[in-house]
């Protein structure tokens, strides 16, 4: 942990330009996690583009004071952790799924695009189907009309060709 001022600014200055950048933060209690544990999810954020940093609270309460996060700063007592990422679900979804898994950290609170959402938020963005998923259904909706559209033309062709058809055959029928 830090010890001078210096390097108490430099954590507040690290912490609020994760705040700006990030499009998604997620507070967490870790309060029971061994090296082990942490090493683990450390690694599953590191592999999703995340970063999991843990600081004092009242340097971690000056950061969102300065990126205008007021509203955060209830959240950020005992031991609290803090989970970055450049995706705004990759955050909320690994926590949850580690959650489940050791049954010993809990979610407090989490920031998405610049606003301060609480712990159920945070779960139902975890609960989000994966981005090609919701691209997918998107490119779906988009489709379902044109095929529509096909088909309707189709039916008008196929009705036209099958009275040709007909009158074909009571043509030839009265030759």
């Amino acid at each position: 942990m830090p010890k001078n001022k210096s390097e108490k600014e430099s954590v507040v200055l690290e912490i609020k330009e994760k705040f700006e950048t990030s499009k998604a933060a997620v507070l967490a209690d870790y309060r029971g996690l061994n090296v082990a544990e942490s090493t683990k999810l450390r690694r599953r954020l590191r592999e999703a583009g995340c970063e999991f940093k843990i600081a004092k609270n009242t340097l971690a309460s000056l950061a969102a004071g300065q990126v205008g996060l007021e509203d955060l700063k209830p959240f950020l007592e005992g031991q609290v952790a803090i989970a970055f990422g450049t995706d705004p679900v990759a955050p909320a979804k690994i926590l949850s799924e580690f959650i489940r898994e050791i049954k010993k950290m809990e979610i407090k609170a989490g920031v998405l695009e610049g606003k301060v959402i609480d712990a159920r938020g945070v779960k139902s963005l975890a609960d989000l189907p994966p981005r090609e998923v919701l691209l997918a259904k998107v490119l779906g909706g988009m489709q379902a009309p044109m095929y529509g559209f096909a088909g309707v033309l189709q039916g008008t062709l196929r009705s036209l060709v099958y009275t040709l058809e007909a009158v074909r055959k009571v043509r030839a029928g009265e030759a």
